[in-house]
């Protein structure tokens, strides 16, 4: 079964706010080569996160694994994310859809960026 990741974040008109976003895209690719990776935004910028899912099902993606790049979990990711989530499951129901926790929820992200600020500590 093909399967997929969407890192999906906010958005930016501002071109060099993409480039963390994309980096950590790529670092999952040359992670897992087998998955489709994608990046999707709320606002501001494209693709949604609907004409992403909508491109990755045309490539015949059955499974979607979807990480909400956000480190507070405010209303994006409280009402917008569930929203979308549900309209993308309405406009494409035989695929599966995992909305992972923001990764402002992950404790390993929560500590490996609390580590990252105690290293300039050490400066």
């Amino acid at each position: 079964m093909l399967k997929s990741v969407i890192v999906f974040a906010h958005g930016s008109r501002d071109p060099l706010w993409h480039e963390p976003i994309k980096a950590i895209a790529m670092s999952i690719q040359s992670q897992s080569p087998t998955v489709l990776v994608r990046c999707a935004y709320l606002e501001m910028t494209t693709p949604s996160l609907l004409d992403c899912a909508s491109e990755l099902v045309a490539l015949g993606v059955k499974e979607i694994n979807l990480f909400p790049l956000f480190l507070g979990v405010g209303r994006h990711a409280r009402e917008d994310l569930p929203e979308q989530a549900q309209a993308l499951r309405e406009k494409h129901p035989g695929v599966s859809l995992k909305v992972m926790p923001s990764a402002g929820e992950i404790p390993e992200v929560v500590a490996f960026l609390a580590q990252t600020a105690l290293k300039g500590l050490e400066l």
